[in-house]
């Protein structure tokens, strides 16, 4: 038999006889590169396997607000280490101006004259500085430890919310701005903590030593700094940080729309390019690029304001100082040393204030990141695990809907007072007109969703009284369009079975007739499959999707017209495949071909969010109703089939 699809004329993996020629690229090593790899992964170091331990419910750990302490403070030994060498420098730091004032005052005044003491000044000075590089060096390689660790354990957190969320907030939060949190949020994130918190603990304790060897040095110059420098610096300050915090917000939020905007073209390239869009998508992303420059530009002119503006208090500052401190050593108040050495310090006490309008950027963008993760944590699942919910044990399959009214939106309802039951092994096909509930139903029944009033029963159990993944795993689901990973074709049947066998697999394969073809290929099932399957025809992903819902052996199947966007030949095997994968098994089939809701022992008709009618193809086609009318339709049409 040919397959339109692509089955027996080459349009997909299937169709050819080795992948490369499929279209597919190489998939493995090149022989000319294996002896370089060998080695290299001779070298790799041996990681130790991973315990990690998923649960639907949060434990009281994550569920504490999102904060910079609390992901530092999880590695405690290097945040000390860290701490530790931010103190030392800054303290060593700090003593070459006593110095400088010590060979001044006891080297090169008239009556001082030492070469001595210059060159042990000079030798002592060399010798802090280079213990100040190593120190920095080491500070680097601890901070740089500290973000990888604090990073994996973010980007992990995060990822673990994403699979506790309900279906709910994918549907109304677009996925780009979901990558964006996972990337640029995090990405700034570690560049604050591998940057900007060592730089901002370094120069904020180097201004707090410095301030105290100010007043050690000369306690009335120092109390002038304090007057005319710091209250102006503080101001300046706070207006830089409410000002610079609203810009980077709002540059989280436009980020995330051109990450977003970007992820929607590249998923949409083929629609968009059969219809000749790509002019009028690029005048959209503009704008919408427009507007992160624009947010941008807010924020580099708050910094352009606030940098030449503490430029301009440290000057002033220093000019009346200097006229301060001058006219003490005219007075013999002060010596020529010590006022040298107290500009040296004050040079020091204004350059961490520059450092740190450098890595302010840095700080809000992380406090920004932060915010907008903080939020992205606090989500709550709409469909969530009871704390006393206990495991379902193995089902018989029979699954009651009892008096159930849903609404995506509460203010609307889709479903209302639907009563229903299916038998074990039974399988049930829904049909009725586009929007009337059907897959709504389907996706209760999985508890994808928790119904707004009544129950929905398995095996006269309430789904919301078990736990997750006890359910799910007695429960498979094909969707309209499956979806495949990027792997291969072993890892996508297993996917629900990780741990399932060869021989698992190719029962599997076999079952649904697609154990011939797959041994034709070269690499059999190690055959490469791309992200979401799109070498592969639509017939080769709904098989490969079917052996994938085998393998699980769940007791409950749910289809969502498994072949509504096949063509005929293909559709014929797929219905054989259909066949052996439903015996026996309770069997939810979303309909909108008459061919498939005629395979089922009874048929459904949803309309308005309703049940209107229950009966065999047979019964139905015997009385008046919705669905003798589609069935006068088809026959009217020649026998074609008709779309419900």
């Amino acid at each position: 038999m040919a397959w339109g699809g692509g089955f027996g004329h080459g349009g997909g993996v299937f169709g050819s006889h080795s992948s490369t020629s499929s279209g597919l690229p190489f998939g493995g090593i090149p022989s000319e590169l294996m002896d370089e790899a060998t080695k290299l992964l001779a070298t790799e170091p041996a990681h130790e396997p991973s315990h990690l331990h998923f649960s639907p419910v949060a434990s009281a750990a994550e569920r504490r607000p999102l904060s910079l302490w609390r992901l530092v403070g999880a590695h405690r030994g290097y945040l000390v280490a860290a701490s530790l060498l931010v103190i030392i420098s800054s303290v060593v730091l700090q003593a070459g101006p006593k110095l400088t004032e010590f060979a001044v005052n006891h080297g090169m005044l008239p009556g001082h004259h030492s070469l001595k003491v210059i060159v042990v000044c000079s030798l002592i000075y060399l010798a802090i500085t280079l213990a100040s590089v190593l120190l920095q060096r080491l500070q680097t390689d601890v901070t740089g430890v500290l973000a990888s660790r604090v990073m994996r354990d973010l980007r992990v957190r995060v990822f673990t919310h994403f699979q506790r969320l309900s279906l709910s907030f994918f549907t109304e939060e677009k996925a780009g701005v979901l990558m964006s949190r996972m990337t640029s949020d995090v990405e700034n994130l570690q560049q604050l903590v591998q940057d900007g918190v060592a730089q901002f603990a370094l120069q904020g304790l180097t201004m707090i030593v410095i301030t105290a060897v100010l007043f050690s040095t000369n306690v009335v110059l120092a109390s002038w700094t304090v007057l005319l420098v710091v209250p102006a610096l503080v101001t300046l300050s706070i207006w830089f940080h409410q000002a610079s915090e609203r810009g980077y917000l709002t540059s989280r939020d436009r980020i995330a729309n051109v990450l977003a905007d970007l992820s929607e073209t590249l998923y949409g390239v083929r629609v968009i390019t059969a219809h000749n869009r790509q002019r009028r998508n690029i005048v959209n992303h503009r704008h919408v690029v427009g507007a992160y420059r624009d947010a941008n530009l807010y924020t580099g002119r708050v910094a352009a304001i606030y940098g030449p503006s503490t430029n301009m208090i440290g000057i002033v500052g220093q000019g009346v100082l200097l006229g301060i401190g001058g006219r003490m050593v005219l007075e013999h108040r002060l010596s020529v040393g010590a006022l040298i050495a107290f500009f040296l310090y004050l040079n020091r006490f204004f350059q961490p204030i520059q450092l740190l309008v450098q890595q302010y950027n840095s700080l809000q963008q992380g406090r920004s990141s932060i915010t907008r993760l903080r939020e992205l944590l606090s989500e709550e699942p709409d469909v969530a695990e009871s704390p006393t919910a206990r495991v379902l044990a193995p089902i018989e399959g029979r699954i009651t809907f009892e008096n159930v009214g849903f609404g995506y939106d509460p203010a609307h309802q889709v479903l209302a007072g639907v009563n229903l039951e299916i038998a074990p092994g039974e399988s049930v096909a829904f049909v009725g007109p586009t929007g009337a509930g059907k897959s709504t139903l389907a996706k209760l029944a999985n508890r994808f969703y928790d119904p707004t009033t009544g129950r929905v029963l398995i095996d006269g159990v309430d789904l919301r009284d078990v736990t997750l993944s006890s359910l799910r795993r007695q429960i498979g689901v094909v969707p309209q369009e499956p979806f495949l990973f990027a792997g291969t074709i072993r890892s996508n049947v297993r996917f629900g079975r990780p741990d399932a066998s060869d021989d698992d697999v190719a029962e599997a394969l076999a079952v649904v007739g697609l154990a011939d073809l797959v041994a034709r290929l070269p690499e059999g099932v190690d055959t490469p499959v791309h992200e979401r399957g799109q070498t592969l025809s639509a017939g080769e992903r709904q098989l490969l999707a079917l052996a994938r819902a085998f393998l699980a052996r769940p007791r409950v199947l749910i289809l969502d017209e498994a072949t509504s966007s096949l063509d005929l030949a293909s559709e014929t095997v797929v219905e054989r495949a259909l066949d052996a994968v439903l015996e026996g098994r309770s069997a939810i089939l979303i309909a909108h071909r008459l061919t498939t809701a005629q395979r089922a022992d009874r048929i459904v008709v949803v309309e308005h969010g309703r049940v209107s009618d229950v009966g065999t193809p047979a019964q139905l086609l015997s009385r008046p109703g919705s669905y003798r009318d589609m069935y006068d339709a088809w026959l009217a049409a020649g026998g074609r089939d008709v779309v419900v």
